[in-house]
């Protein structure tokens, strides 16, 4: 592979890490400088990662980012967090049980084309500014809705006050929004405790490799 081809690595990502810290191991290890991410996944998060190695595949970064994103979410009924999931300051912790026809009926009206307000726990600008950067002042800040396209929003599992989904979803879709949003419609509130996103586009989280791994496959490439 040249800097000029470029390749795409489809990388598993842990949990803990930031999007960046991926691409600085990528960085590290291929001494390629033009290495970019097509699509951030929160540090809790886990799951499929496309690292763009080189100016071949960093050039084609808008198309990857318009690959639709296919999600497992669980959201916790009951709980709210400032940063709408588990890793945050919880402010609501109640045990409840989820009615599973009254879940079902309101979750029409979250597919298609919806509008989501972006979390302040974000890594979305506002006036030039990082919104994660403010919330953890204690600021909050007005936010625009941004337009997104839920395809498609099934129901795997229901434990109680935990719901299973399989998400699939057009970029700048925020799951921890919409967790907030259908835990807010359905009268109790909601979080995400698990997030894995299992494909993007035709990239899947089976064929993708772990970090583990990198040094081999990143061999076998550049040989």
């Amino acid at each position: 592979m040249t800097e000029q081809q470029g390749t795409v690595l489809n990388i598993h990502k842990p949990a803990d890490y930031t999007s960046f810290d991926v691409v600085r191991e990528v960085r590290d290890l291929t001494g390629v400088r033009k290495v970019g991410h097509a699509g951030t996944l929160d540090p809790f998060a886990t799951g499929v990662l496309l690292i763009l190695v080189g100016r071949g595949a960093t050039r084609r970064f808008e198309e990857f980012m318009q690959l639709p994103k296919t999600y497992r979410a669980t959201f916790r009924f009951g709980w709210i967090s400032d940063t709408l999931d588990s890793t945050g300051k919880f402010l609501q912790q109640e045990d409840l049980e989820v009615k599973e026809p009254e879940l079902r009926k309101i979750l029409p009206e979250f597919t298609g084309t919806i509008e989501q307000i972006p979390p302040m726990y974000s890594a979305k600008k506002v006036d030039g500014q990082r919104l994660y950067k403010l919330a953890r002042q204690g600021k909050e800040v007005e936010r625009k809705p941004s337009r997104v396209t839920v395809y498609s929003l099934d129901l795997l599992a229901l434990n109680n006050s935990e719901c299973r989904f399989e998400i699939s979803c057009s970029k700048g879709t925020y799951i921890r929004a919409l967790a907030r949003d259908i835990g807010e419609r359905y009268g109790t509130g909601a979080c995400v405790t698990e997030l894995v996103r299992t494909a993007i586009g035709s990239y899947t989280l089976d064929d993708a490799i772990s970090l583990n791994n990198l040094e081999e496959k990143w061999n076998s490439i550049a040989a």
